[in-house]
C-alpha cells in the first residue's frame, strides 16, 4: 500500500492543504483520479507520494484517465496557491472539468494532425514583420505588441503561432469572451484547420470534458484558443501564449481565486520557457509601467494594415451641454442623427456606443458640467437618494448634496443616466425603416452577437446598439458610422481606474471604423470637450495619457506603486456590517504592519441579495503584506488581492 498527498476538486472543500489517501496502485504525480470526500466521490490530482500517515485514511477509488497533468501544470497549481491565496478545492476546479467522471473516455482524439500542410498566410507589413523579428530573436519571454487599432496584431499573432507550430510547440491564444471575437477565431480556423482546439463557456459540460481529454492526449503541437479558463488547458509542450485585448477586464477572475490573467500567464510561460504576448491598442496603465520598469520589450505598431483612401476617419466632438445640438434628441446630437441617415442612405451601417457601466447616481451639473469630487481621492462622489448625501466609496467621506452647482450657481443638477434600451427605443423612432438591433450583456442567448455576427457582417443589421462587447476585435466591412453616446460616463465613477477605463473604451470604440473597407465619421458625445483623457482618446495620444496617469497614481498611491486587497463583509442589517467592518479594520492596524488601512466605508453596491456590503482597503508596497492578512481572515470575510477596480 503507498500513501498520497491529493489535491481534491470539490467547492465544498476550505482545506489549504492536500488530503492523504492510499492506493495499491503506483501514481505518478499528476494522475487524476476518483477520492471519497465526506459522503461524495470527487474527482483528485495526485501530488505527490508520502509515508504511512499516523492517522487513518481512505483509498483511491479509481484512475480517471490514464495521461498525467503536465508538470507544469502541478507547478503553476503551486504557485497559485501561494499567489492567490484561495481554498483548494476551488483552486483544483481551474484545472478539471466538472464531467470528467461523467464516462471518461481514455481514447486518443481522432483529431490528431501529423504533417499537415498549412495555406501561405498573407505578406507581413514592415512594422509586423519587425515586431515578429524582435521577439523571435530576444532572449526575453515577455513582450507586449502596443498596436493601434487596424495595425494587424492578429496577423502578427498568427504568424508567431505558425512558427512555433513548425518547432512541433503549442500556442494559447486568449481572448476576453470567444463568443465576442468570432473573425479571430475564424481566422484561426481557416489557416490551421483541425490544429485548432476552442474552448469556452458555452460549451456544455460534455463537450468540455471532451475538449480537455483532447488537449491531454493529444501528442501534435496544436492551439488552443478561449478565454481567460483556456489557460489552465493541460498542454504539455507549449511554446507561446498570447492574450488579445490584454486591457480588458474580462481576464480578472471575480470569484476565488481571484487571479489576473497576464500574471498568470508571464507565470506558465516560465514554467514551459514559452514567449507571452500582450497584445492591445490600449495597454494597461500598470502593465505598461511593470515592463518598461524592467526593460522588457514594447512594441509599437502605428501603420494601418489596410491603408487605403478608405482609411479615412473625420471625428467630431459634441458638448451634451450644448442644447442646440439636441433639438431632435435628448441623447442623440443632431450631428450623430444626420451621420447615420448619411449610412442608412449609402446602404452602411452604424454603431451607437453606451457604456453599460455608466448607471451609477451621479451629482452633475448640466449648465457648466461641474462634478462633485472628492477632496480626499480625486474620484467621484456616488449620491445616496435615502440620506440625500454624497459618499466617496474608497475612503469613506462624505457631505450633503448641493442645491445648486458651486461654480455657476445653476440648479439644474442632475442624478440620472440613460441604458441602451432607451437608446435602442428612440433610434427605432428615429429610423422606422432601419433594423436596430441592441447588444450587451442583457440579450438572451439568441439575441447573442456571435449568433448573429455572420448577419451583422453582411449588412443586415443598419445600427447596432451596445456596450463594451461590440469594441472587442470587432471588425465589420459595411461599418461607417460611431456614435458614443456619453463619453465621460465612465469617469464619474468613484475608482481609481475610471480615467483608464474611459480612455480605453473611447479609443477602443473609435477603432471600429477606418480599417481600410469604407471612410468612417465619428461623433464623440461629452459633458467635458475639453478633457485631457477624451482629447488623449480621440487624438490617440497614449503617452500624454499614460505619464498623466502614472503621475496621479504615484501621489495617491495607487498601483503599479503600491499592491491592494480589498475585504468585504455581508451582513443582514447595516449596523451589523459597520460594526464587524470597524473592529476588523482595528485588529489590521494594531498588527503594525507595512500596510495602509483605508476605511471602513460601505461598499460601492451597499445592499446586495438583501445583504449589507462594507468594504475595507489595504495598501502596501510589499505583496507578502496582503497575503498575511488572507491568512488570518475571519471566515466570514471575502477578499480580493489585486482588484481590477475598488468598486
Amino acid at each position: 500500500m503507498s500513501f498520497y498527498k491529493v489535491w481534491v476538486c470539490s467547492q465544498r472543500f476550505h482545506g489549504k492543504e492536500p488530503l492523504t489517501y492510499g492506493s495499491d496502485l503506483d501514481l505518478a504525480p499528476g494522475t487524476i483520479v476518483t477520492v471519497p470526500l465526506q459522503k461524495e466521490n470527487v474527482v483528485g490530482i495526485v501530488d505527490s507520494t508520502v509515508r504511512k500517515p499516523t492517522f487513518a485514511t481512505k483509498d483511491v477509488i479509481s484512475v480517471l484517465v490514464d495521461d498525467p497533468l503536465p508538470l507544469q501544470s502541478l507547478q503553476l497549481f503551486s504557485w497559485i496557491q501561494r499567489y492567490y491565496p484561495a481554498p483548494l478545492g476551488q483552486i483544483t476546479s481551474l484545472f478539471i472539468p466538472s464531467a470528467l467522471t461523467q464516462k471518461a473516455r481514455n481514447s486518443q482524439t481522432d483529431s490528431a494532425i501529423v504533417n499537415q500542410e498549412l495555406p501561405v498566410l498573407p505578406v507581413l507589413k514592415p512594422e509586423q514583420e519587425q515586431a515578429v523579428r524582435t521577439i523571435v530573436e530576444t532572449a526575453s519571454n515577455t513582450f507586449m505588441l502596443h498596436g493601434d487599432t487596424g495595425t494587424g496584431k492578429t496577423r502578427v499573432y498568427m504568424e508567431l503561432v505558425r512558427r512555433t507550430l513548425d518547432n512541433n510547440k503549442s500556442a494559447i491564444v486568449l481572448t476576453p469572451e470567444i463568443g465576442l471575437t468570432p473573425q479571430l477565431l475564424a481566422a484561426f480556423e481557416s489557416t490551421f484547420k483541425e490544429r485548432v482546439i476552442v474552448v469556452h463557456s458555452h460549451l456544455t459540460p460534455a463537450e468540455r470534458r471532451n475538449v480537455w481529454l483532447q488537449i491531454l492526449q493529444n501528442p501534435e503541437a496544436q492551439i488552443v484558443i478561449g478565454p481567460r479558463s483556456a489557460l489552465f488547458s493541460p498542454v504539455h509542450t507549449l511554446g507561446l501564449i498570447v492574450i488579445d485585448e490584454s486591457h480588458d477586464q474580462a481576464y480578472k477572475q471575480e470569484q476565488a481565486p481571484y487571479y489576473q490573467t497576464s500574471r498568470v500567464a508571464a507565470q506558465l510561460a516560465i514554467l514551459h520557457k514559452a514567449k507571452l504576448i500582450l497584445g492591445s491598442a490600449t495597454p494597461p496603465v500598470g502593465d505598461y509601467y511593470a515592463l518598461s520598469a524592467k526593460n522588457l520589450p514594447i512594441l509599437r505598431m502605428t501603420e494601418a494594415a489596410v491603408e487605403t483612401e478608405s482609411s479615412e476617419v473625420k471625428v467630431k466632438l459634441v458638448d451634451l451641454k450644448e442644447k442646440n445640438s439636441f433639438t431632435r434628441s435628448s441623447w442623440l446630437s443632431n450631428e450623430l442623427i444626420a451621420e447615420i441617415e448619411t449610412a442608412l442612405r449609402n446602404k452602411e451601417q452604424s454603431l451607437v456606443f453606451l457604456n453599460r457601466r455608466g448607471t451609477a447616481r451621479l451629482v452633475l451639473c448640466q449648465e457648466c458640467g461641474w462634478q462633485a469630487l472628492c477632496p480626499r481621492c480625486d474620484l467621484p462622489l456616488t449620491y445616496h437618494a435615502d440620506t440625500h448625501r454624497m459618499q466617496c466609496h474608497t475612503c469613506g467621506y462624505g457631505e450633503g448634496t448641493p442645491s445648486s452647482c458651486p461654480e455657476c450657481r445653476a440648479t439644474d443638477i442632475i442624478f440620472r443616466s440613460i441604458g441602451t434600451k432607451s437608446i435602442t427605443a428612440e433610434l427605432e423612432k428615429l429610423f422606422p425603416k432601419a433594423v436596430v438591433k441592441r447588444f450587451d450583456s442583457d440579450s438572451n442567448k439568441d439575441e447573442r452577437f456571435e449568433n448573429h455576427y455572420e448577419d451583422v457582417k453582411a449588412g443586415g443589421v443598419d445600427i447596432l446598439v451596445g456596450t463594451q462587447m461590440l469594441t472587442k476585435g470587432l471588425d465589420l466591412p459595411k461599418l461607417s458610422v460611431v456614435g458614443v453616446v456619453a463619453a465621460d460616463t465612465s469617469l464619474y465613477f468613484p475608482d481609481y481606474t475610471a480615467e483608464e477605463r474611459t480612455y480605453q473604451m473611447i479609443t477602443q470604440v473609435m477603432g471600429r471604423v477606418g480599417r481600410g473597407h469604407r471612410k468612417g465619421s465619428i461623433v464623440v458625445q461629452t459633458y467635458h470637450p475639453e478633457s485631457p483623457v477624451i482629447a488623449a482618446a480621440v487624438n490617440k495620444d497614449f503617452n500624454t495619457f499614460y505619464q498623466s496617469q502614472i503621475k496621479e497614481r504615484q501621489a495617491f498611491t495607487f498601483p503599479p506603486f503600491a499592491y491592494l486587497l480589498k475585504l468585504t463583509c455581508a451582513r443582514k442589517n447595516q449596523a451589523s456590517a459597520q460594526k464587524a467592518s470597524e473592529k476588523l479594520a482595528t485588529t489590521l492596524r494594531a498588527q503594525k504592519l507595512a500596510v495602509e488601512v483605508i476605511g471602513p466605508t460601505p461598499a460601492f453596491h451597499e445592499k446586495l441579495n438583501n445583504n449589507y456590503r462594507w468594504q475595507i482597503i489595504v495598501k502596501s508596497k510589499e505583496r507578502s503584506n496582503l497575503t498575511k492578512i488572507i491568512e488570518q481572515l475571519p471566515a466570514n470575510w471575502t477578499y480580493d488581492i489585486d482588484p481590477a477596480h475598488l468598486l
